[in-house]
């Protein structure tokens, strides 16, 4: 994440926070990143060089006033301004960093070979609360190439007792005694 997002993201949510907005911020700024993904001409659009500042933030207006709360619109529009809107992705993670931790949650990603059964993330989620002692929000992907077992990424970690991962660490044992 770069130093700008990062500033720039922290203001947003601290002033949230400070107003008691940080969920509604949170939740509208997920539902723009999500949109400016599905759209990237849009953000291409509020990049142009070729486009005047007061005809960005005009798009700005036109898209976003009365549907986004005004501390997020004058976000948008300053991230804009200061040639910054292609930084919308990571201001997002950081503020979403920044409320999980206010509030004792546990961001779990689970990567398996098969979908999880709801028996199986209920009792994953119950562990995983056991032991941070914090919220689980478990988001779950599946990826055949790890063959069996799982990994789970959560904070920057990643903790792999998939079965990809025993047979790569044995055939690095194997070819480390080889040669």
């Amino acid at each position: 994440m770069t130093q700008v997002a990062q500033n720039y993201a922290d203001a947003l949510y601290d002033l949230a926070r400070d107003e008691g907005f940080d969920k509604q911020i949170l939740d509208e700024l997920t539902g723009v990143e999500r949109l400016f993904g599905e759209n990237p001409d849009y953000v291409r659009l509020l990049s142009a060089s070729n486009l005047r500042k007061s005809e960005k933030l005009g798009v700005l207006d036109e898209a976003f006033s009365g549907r986004v709360h005004t501390y997020l619109l004058s976000f948008l529009k300053l991230l804009c301004e200061q040639g910054h809107i292609r930084e919308l992705p990571n201001c997002l993670r950081r503020c979403r960093s920044r409320y999980n931790e206010d509030h004792g949650i546990l961001d779990l990603l689970a990567i398996s070979a098969v979908p999880l059964s709801e028996e199986m993330r209920a009792k994953l989620i119950r562990r995983v609360a056991d032991l941070t002692g914090k919220h689980v929000e478990l988001r779950s992907k599946v990826d055949p190439g790890v063959l069996g077992g799982l990994r789970l990424e959560y904070e920057g970690k990643s903790l792999d007792g998939t079965v990809r991962q025993r047979l790569d660490g044995l055939k690095k044992a194997l070819s480390d005694t080889v040669l």
